[in-house]
């Protein structure tokens, strides 16, 4: 077996259930089985669909913030809370647990990974946009 680089920019890393890793087209797919690393550089809201709250139903993601800078906002929890922000710095990560609404704003360009279970996962357009 030939070991090469992979450019993570241009493909993601599907990690299945055997232990087996994979570099393939950059598609999230909600139906896949399996653990998916994602690499991005976004420039504005829209790369990172600012305009919507995402859920991942069967496990936690994890978002690192790699150069730039973001925020990353929780819905709350109950109705009448407030949104929670966490400023992810170059180099830092966050967890965002199984099951919790989230979404990102930026601070400008950057470059972030994320490590997520796809399978159940979902997109929902926030109010007002």
């Amino acid at each position: 077996m030939t070991v090469t680089p992979i450019d993570l920019f241009a493909h993601f890393l599907q990690l299945d259930q055997d232990g087996q890793v994979h570099a393939g087209k950059p598609v999230f797919d909600p139906g896949r089985d399996g653990w998916q690393l994602m690499t991005f550089h976004v420039e504005n809201e829209a790369d990172v669909h600012g305009d919507h709250w995402e859920i991942h139903k069967e496990a936690d993601e994890v978002v690192a913030c790699l150069t730039g800078g973001i925020r990353m906002y929780l819905r709350p929890e109950q109705e009448g809370d407030e949104e929670e922000e966490i400023k992810v710095a170059a180099g830092t990560a966050v967890v965002v647990p199984r099951g919790r609404w989230h979404r990102i704003a930026l601070d400008g360009p950057s470059d972030l990974m994320s490590v997520t279970f796809p399978k159940g996962s979902r997109l929902e357009k926030r109010a007002g946009f």
